[in-house]
């Protein structure tokens, strides 16, 4: 079906416009099930339905749309960087950072090793995950990676209260911060300009895209400066997102990554912060309809390993940010953290979801790398589902609150008879 990328783009449109308006059914659902719609699982199979289905958004057409896929990349990279404004991140205790760290370089470490094993193993999933190391580093940034919306969701959903949610968000925060700058490592690999090595190459896109990401910022920065009025500083927040988004495509760098340091920037200097912030969440969710729509439109099934691959990884990775959080406690002395508290950051949202489709964007070209490239993808996405169906169940055995110890009570004195 040939479809032009104008109506289609129109099409996704009305779509992400008319999700964000329609009711929600008012039935009675399990949480696992919710927190899967919540996630926006229907607009994915929606997606499914218009790609694969029926041919509606066909790959060639999804090429001819990467420029503005890569916007939505970079307004929700935009989400997540606004959330690091320097008199919050200050307040974070330093044990926390240790234990954060521990969980995502655990869960990167054991996704990217049992990934590994499996692509050896089994070798209808080594012909689908190429190019091998980028493969490997992109899924292990995106076990990394956790959902700060998705994390809170579950909270809530539990009663745990809003202390403990905003506990949660900033631990899935940091962790996606840390999967976000991770996958410049794929990236980098992918960089025909990077020719001194995968390490050099690396070091080298993180430095043009803090470059990149400074120089968006200033831009919006000069703009603020020159028209204040709200109305103008929405236009110029999406104009500036739009141009660094570009920059990112066109320079081989993640729009994920360059738009989230520009907002960053952005609510650290700018006195409009709350203005930025405001318009990022205002736009945020018919953006990221689209988003999941698109990845549910590349989604493809070239080996029924993938089915199985998946949700292997989905189970090393909570197993290793248990493990990470459980031996972190103990090297920051905080028994107080629960032993099991390291699997209250394993729900994962749209930003993991971001990470597989950049690293298609990045990877994908006509012919089989284009199939290769959304098998990734497809395990990304399976993963992410089969993390939000556990994560009811794995947070409110995370934070359960351990039965008091039993004491011996005191004596007291016998009655006699007088």
């Amino acid at each position: 079906m040939n479809v032009s990328p104008v109506l289609a783009l129109a099409g996704l449109a009305a779509i992400g416009l008319l999700a964000t308006r329609l009711p929600r059914p008012a039935w009675r659902r399990v949480p696992s099930l919710d927190l899967v719609l919540a996630a926006g699982g229907p607009l994915v199979c929606v997606g499914l339905v218009l790609g694969p289905g029926i041919g509606f958004v066909s790959p060639p057409l999804l090429r001819a749309l990467a420029p503005v896929t890569a916007l939505t990349l970079g307004w929700i990279g935009a989400t997540l960087g606004a959330r690091f404004e320097w008199r919050y991140v200050r307040r974070i205790p330093r044990d926390i950072w240790l234990l954060v760290a521990m969980s995502a370089a655990s869960a990167s470490a054991a996704v990217a090793l049992a990934a590994a094993l499996l692509a050896r193993l089994v070798p209808a999933l080594g012909m689908v995950w190429t190019p091998r190391l980028p493969v490997i580093v992109t899924l292990a940034a995106v076990a990394a990676a956790s959902g700060p919306g998705a994390v809170t969701l579950v909270a809530r959903t539990l009663g745990l209260g809003e202390l403990v949610a905003r506990r949660i968000a900033r631990a899935a925060v940091l962790e996606t911060a840390a999967g976000a700058l991770a996958i410049t490592v794929p990236l980098a690999l992918h960089n025909p300009h990077a020719r001194a090595g995968a390490e050099l190459g690396w070091l080298a896109s993180l430095i043009f895209a803090v470059g990149s990401g400074a120089l968006v910022g200033m831009a919006f920065l000069s703009v603020s400066r020159l028209r204040s009025a709200p109305a103008d500083l929405g236009f110029a927040l999406l104009a500036t997102l739009l141009f660094g988004a570009g920059l990112g495509y066109a320079a081989d760098l993640s729009p994920l990554v360059v738009c989230a340091l520009a907002a960053a920037l952005i609510v650290n200097v700018s006195p409009r912060r709350h203005l930025a912030r405001q318009v990022l969440a205002d736009w945020a969710h018919p953006l990221t309809a689209a988003f999941l729509i698109v990845t549910g439109a590349l989604l493809t099934l070239p080996t029924a390993w993938l089915l199985v691959a998946a949700p292997l990884l989905a189970l090393v990775r909570m197993a290793a940010k248990w493990g990470g959080v459980r031996f972190g406690r103990e090297a920051a002395r905080r028994p107080d953290i629960p032993p099991l508290a390291g699997l209250a950051t394993v729900p994962q949202g749209a930003t993991a979801l971001a990470l597989g489709l950049g690293f298609f964007i990045q990877y994908d070209s006509p012919g089989t790398a284009g199939v290769e490239a959304a098998a990734v993808l497809t395990t990304v996405v399976v993963g992410v589902a089969v993390a939000q169906l556990a994560a009811p169940s794995l947070v409110a055995l995370a934070l359960r609150a351990d039965p008091p110890r039993l004491t011996r009570a005191p004596e007291t004195p016998e009655l006699s008879p007088r």
